[in-house]
């Protein structure tokens, strides 16, 4: 064969995998390479623009709803920390963004956590550490999930109490039975609206901001003769629990902490997303900036508007503390129809956080790391290009682990936590694997922090480490009794500890990392080495010659046969 036809079918090749995406009508020509890059062909129609990437984060931190839920973490210690706490948690919450943002513009991929820990981690790790990050995170969603709609159900029945002046209370039984619908309506919902699912995330982050800009003008003037004084919004401190005043302070973090906790969803939709590399880290940093602004200035009207007497606020016959704000200032008409317009805007952060969950779901499968993974892998043309199987794989485990609700608050509150302890192991681990063993493997994308990234990345890491171990401690106090302890470490341990006793006893004898999903006659001569230069391996390819500059360390084996 002669030089000018080799070139000529090195040219079809080469464009072969990313005509086909173009020609399904799934992604642009360069968005298919970016993919590629990663081993992965173009599955998933790209519906969500830039600021559709930040809706879904945004719509899924909910923020009024959430800081709503929160109030007993926050008002334990007064309006300082209400208002500073927040502040102070966001700040740091958006260092990790940084972090995140710079390896999400690098290497923009659904299952994007436990891929960029694979890569970076050290050989005797990367397997292990992969398979640790990516159930903790795929958990960790679910949990997410579940926390989100047993708060919506919580919310919606606060209505009915508050309709009844406060003289029923329902059981746990009827606060399943609200949380099961709702599950199941996410699961309806997030299958049949997929075409449309990235134009609603713009109407969700609307609702949002209709909610936010209703409440900040409606309890101030709800409380116009009753409104308390700047000495009290921001210097007045309490201690409602039998912890020391400033550890009280430090669990007022839970709320931002627990609130500000979706922005990975940004990653996971990275391969639904136009001009991934950009869009990436876009959604993540304005997702994060947006709710700590807008939030912060929420604390300051909920802290000039509320009762001084945080201990009836906290302990509402309404059953949420919000409520009880909203029926001060209000009314109960007005606290009804607040509270409706809450529980609304709650059941769409479900929605969205469906969507997520099921992205990581299904890019976890992908690489055959979760059981029955042949089974939830496909993706349903019929629906929209979308991972339906594994939508509903996240909807069914959501209703089994809600089932907690059922045992007391202390078991329910540990839905909570479990997003926070499961993500900050995810978000925090690629994070150190870049640091530790795979700074010198990192090509930035469009955004990075420069000079500043390192840095950046282990305040992130100190500060994840901090958030975990103070998601497992009892809100009221050193010495809780049955109903008041935080079950979160008896479930994260479960957690992490079955996952890797999984891993060392099975998994390890077949699980081997990411796996390539493209085929070697799609790519040219010069896409496979750039791809084996990676760290990937392409079955029936051999690998440049020793001297192409990448050892073992800097050579992940991340499909087919491993390269150590």
């Amino acid at each position: 064969m002669t030089a000018d036809a080799m070139e000529e079918g090195d040219i079809r090749r080469s464009v072969s995998v990313v005509s086909k995406a173009q020609a399904d009508g799934l992604a642009s020509a360069e968005d298919a390479e970016v993919l590629a890059r990663l081993g992965y062909k173009q599955e998933l129609r790209r519906n969500f623009t830039m600021i559709e990437v930040f809706g879904i984060a945004f719509s899924i931190m909910g923020l009024l709803p959430s800081i709503a839920s929160t109030l007993t973490y926050s008002l334990p210690a007064g309006p300082v920390g209400l208002v500073w706490g927040w502040f102070v948690a966001s700040l740091f919450i958006f260092f990790v963004g940084l972090a995140m943002a710079d390896l999400g513009s690098a290497m923009p991929t659904s299952g994007g956590l436990y891929w960029w820990t694979h890569y970076f981690a050290s050989p005797n790790t990367r397997n292990a550490l992969s398979f640790l990050v990516g159930y903790s995170n795929t958990l960790g969603l679910v949990g997410g999930l579940c926390s989100i709609d047993y708060g919506f159900s919580l919310m919606l029945l606060s209505v009915v109490v508050i309709a009844r002046d406060g003289e029923w209370e329902p059981s746990r039984g009827v606060i399943y039975a609200v949380f099961l619908g709702c599950v199941l309506c996410h699961g309806v919902l997030a299958s049949t609206l997929s075409k449309v699912m990235g134009k609603l995330q713009t109407v969700f982050v609307a609702a949002n901001f209709v909610l936010i800009a209703a409440t900040v003008i409606a309890l101030p003037i709800g409380r116009a003769d009753q409104r308390n004084d700047a000495a009290f919004i921001f210097g007045k401190t309490a201690n409602l629990t039998t912890w020391p005043t400033g550890w009280t302070f430090m669990l007022s973090w839970l709320s931002p902490i627990w609130t500000i906790g979706a922005f990975d969803s940004c990653v996971h939709i990275s391969e639904e997303a136009a001009n991934a590399t950009k869009a990436v880290p876009y959604g993540i940093l304005m997702s994060i900036g947006s709710c700590w602004i807008f939030g912060w200035i929420i604390c300051i009207v909920i802290a000039a508007c509320m009762s001084p007497d945080l201990s009836a606020t906290l302990g509402s016959a309404y059953g949420q503390p919000m409520a009880q704000i909203y029926y001060d200032a209000l009314g109960k008409r007005g606290a009804i129809a607040f509270m409706v317009l809450m529980f609304c805007v709650q059941f769409l952060m479900g929605l969205s956080i469906v969507v997520a969950a099921s992205r990581q779901t299904w890019a976890f499968s992908r690489d055959g790391a979760l059981p029955f993974s042949s089974f939830f892998r496909p993706i349903s043309k019929t629906f929209g290009y979308i991972p339906l199987r594994a939508v509903w794989g996240c909807v069914g485990l959501g209703a089994v682990l809600g089932l907690l609700s059922l045992i007391d608050s202390a078991a329910a509150s540990a839905l909570f936590s479990l997003g926070v302890a499961g993500n900050n192991v995810a978000w925090g681990t690629p994070i150190f694997c870049r640091l530790w063993w795979g700074e010198h493997k990192f090509k930035p994308g469009p955004f990075y922090t420069g000079k500043f990234s390192q840095p950046i990345g282990w305040i992130a890491i100190a500060f994840m480490i901090f958030g975990t171990l103070l998601a497992m401690f009892p809100v009221e106090g050193p010495n809780p009794d049955v109903s008041s302890m935080n079950y979160t470490v008896v479930i994260s341990v479960a957690l992490w500890g079955g996952s890797l006793a999984y891993y060392y006893i099975d998994a390890r004898k077949w699980f081997t990392g990411p796996k390539m999903t493209l085929d070697s006659d799609e790519l040219s001569k010069d896409q496979q080495d750039a791809i084996i230069a990676e760290g990937l391996t392409i079955d029936g390819v051999k690998p440049p010659s020793s001297n192409s500059g990448r050892d073992e360390e800097s050579a992940p084996a991340m499909v087919g046969k491993s390269a150590d």
